[in-house]
């Protein structure tokens, strides 16, 4: 058998073979802070769970600012604030239907396969991804996120295939609009109740 390629998590293995690889600005050094911020987020899950509920709560205590002004108004720099945070923290690939509180923080859009439920059957016996063998399987770390989580058993939840139309919008405004329209339609129904 061939010995495995390193993928893009292997940049010291890379080097050695005398590629050139400039400093600062190497594709390979921007995946390793990437993944070793994305391994941070799964190891506090349960902190970042618990931030992320106060600030949906905020989120959608804004929801008379949004509508007031126009969430099509506002989409442009929430997404791009969106965009930068999530990018950070989870490497976010701004798919507009975020599933990190059903993942243990970890994105499954990092799967070089994008699978949205669960592993293939390619894990390798250490755990790691068939694609990128140095990189541990983005839903290995999602199982051991969502063990930390108070909602950890959210992971079970069968995800919906990505809608491509969604793509590079705010999925925190997209919340906090299902979330409004919600705790109105339950007043409403209460009031005629």
């Amino acid at each position: 058998m061939a010995d495995a390629k390193p993928g893009n998590a292997a940049p010291a293995k890379k080097a050695a073979t005398g590629a050139y690889t400039p400093s600062g600005v190497s594709p390979n050094r921007r995946a390793r802070r990437s993944y070793t911020i994305r391994l941070w987020a799964v190891r506090h899950s349960r902190f970042l769970e618990w931030f992320y509920h106060r600030f949906a709560d905020v989120f959608l205590l804004l929801h008379p600012l949004w509508k007031a002004i126009g969430y099509s108004r506002v989409e442009t720099p929430i997404t791009f604030i969106e965009r930068n945070v999530k990018g950070l923290l989870f490497d976010c690939r701004m798919c507009g239907q975020c599933a990190l509180s059903s993942t243990g923080m970890s994105c499954p859009m990092n799967c070089p396969k994008q699978l949205r439920n669960g592993p293939c059957g390619g894990v390798r016996a250490n755990g790691n991804c068939e694609v990128e063998p140095d990189m541990p399987c983005v839903w290995v770390k999602a199982w051991e996120g969502s063990r930390n989580m108070v909602n950890g058993d959210a992971i079970m939840n069968v995800q919906k295939p990505v809608n491509q139309s969604l793509r590079e919008t705010s999925s925190w405004l997209r919340v906090t609009a299902q979330a409004a329209e919600a705790r109105e339609t339950a007043a409403a129904a209460a009031k005629d109740a």
